[in-house]
């Protein structure tokens, strides 16, 4: 099990940037694949983007593919979700998950991942 602790979120304006930040407590963070999801009332939680063990590769949804950039510093056991042009589409509460699974594109539903943040709420206005 891995203990995430999200943060970052806040209200911005359409057109901004805002940058999350997910700190993992866990012997070997690099042996751990991470994803961001997000999710609005009533609805399912809903695949953001992930990262490798090592950082090399990413895979991203659709709708934040061009705007958004995951990486992670593995000296700092940390995972970052970079968002920019934000939309009042993205406003959602945004949580980091981790997997000790090796990282594949198919890893994007809320089962693949065991562990969870708290969640940390992003709203964009219009």
């Amino acid at each position: 099990q891995v203990h995430l602790v999200d943060a970052g979120g806040g209200l911005v304006q359409a057109g901004g940037s805002l940058t999350l930040s997910c700190v993992a407590s866990v012997l070997t963070f690099s042996g751990v694949s991470m994803a961001w999801f997000r999710q609005t009332p009533g609805k399912e939680r809903e695949f953001v983007a992930t990262i490798s063990w090592g950082g090399s590769t990413t895979y991203y949804a659709d709708s934040v593919k061009g705007r958004f950039t995951i990486s992670r510093d593995n000296a700092k056991n940390t995972v970052y979700l970079q968002m920019n042009k934000l939309e009042p589409e993205d406003s959602a509460v945004y949580y980091c998950a981790a997997s000790q699974r090796w990282l594949t594109a198919s890893m994007t539903t809320p089962s693949d991942f065991g562990s969870w943040g708290q969640g940390t709420q992003v709203t964009v206005s219009s």
